[in-house]
Parts: structure tokens; C-alpha cells; sequence
């Protein structure tokens, strides 16, 4: 597996970047923002990180990819780029019905800061109604990880 800055043409991994998003309209305001970091598998791109000022605004890996440390690497990534530009913390946000995110990014060091209520919802371009794990989405958890030297 490599791990590279991605200057291509963003649309060409508009699947990778909708395993993260549910909102279309959400996605199409940002797809071109930031930094995009693409983890390859040969030629093949098998995940995804986009880094946008010191938020990690979307991260997918393939599912035939996933436990095998991408997403890790992918943040590792990141975490250099951001120090590279001076940065001394990055900050995510994931579903606070996604269990399984919010244990990736603890597990990587980052701690819960704030909860955003009703962030998911029609109004702000989600569908209704969305379930992950039988658990209703609609809350937003912010999470950060200091990265000071």
C-alpha cells in the first residue's frame, strides 16, 4: 500500500468520498476543498483522506480494505501534513450513531469535544431516515487530537 497526494481530478473518486457522506449537497460543497490524500493498492485507490485547513472532512477506505490499517496510515498521514503547516491539533467529526467511527479515532488518540444536535437532518440535506447499526442518525460528535510536537 502507498500513500500519496492526490492532484487528479476529484470526481474520479466521488465513490470513495460517498461511503463517507450521505448528503449530496453536502458533498458538493466541499469535494473541492483542501487536501486529498489517496491510499493505493497498486494502481488502484482503496481509500481516501481529505484534509481541509486542520479537519479531517472525509475519510473512507474500501470495504474489502478495511482492518487492515488504511484508515491508520491515511491518518498518520495527515497528522504530518498538518504539523508540516504548523498546525497543532486536527479535528474530525463522525455520526454519533457510528460506534465503529468514533472507536477508529479514539483508538488513534482523539477525544470527544463537542456534540452538534440535529445535525443530519432534511433541512441539511440528509435523508430521513437514516439508521447505522439500528441506531437513528441525527446527532454530529466533533472530536480533536492534539498533534504539538
Amino acid at each position: 500500500m502507498t500513500i500519496e497526494d492526490y492532484a487528479g481530478d476529484r470526481g474520479r473518486l466521488r465513490p470513495l468520498f460517498e461511503l463517507a457522506e450521505d448528503s449530496q449537497r453536502a458533498l458538493d460543497a466541499y469535494i473541492g476543498a483542501g487536501r486529498v490524500l489517496v491510499a493505493r493498492d497498486g494502481d488502484d485507490p482503496i481509500g481516501h483522506l481529505q484534509l481541509v485547513d486542520a479537519e479531517i472532512k472525509n475519510m473512507a477506505v474500501l470495504d474489502s480494505h478495511r482492518r487492515r490499517g488504511v484508515g491508520a496510515a491515511l491518518v498518520r498521514a495527515a497528522i504530518e501534513l498538518a504539523r508540516a503547516d504548523g498546525r497543532s491539533a486536527l479535528v474530525v467529526a463522525t455520526a454519533a450513531a457510528d460506534v465503529g467511527n468514533l472507536r477508529f479515532y479514539q483508538r488513534l488518540g482523539f477525544r470527544m469535544r463537542s456534540v452538534e444536535r440535529d445535525a443530519f437532518t432534511p433541512e441539511t440535506g440528509y435523508p430521513e431516515p437514516i439508521e447505522i447499526d439500528g441506531i437513528p442518525l441525527r446527532d454530529r460528535v466533533w472530536l480533536d487530537l492534539s498533534i504539538e510536537w
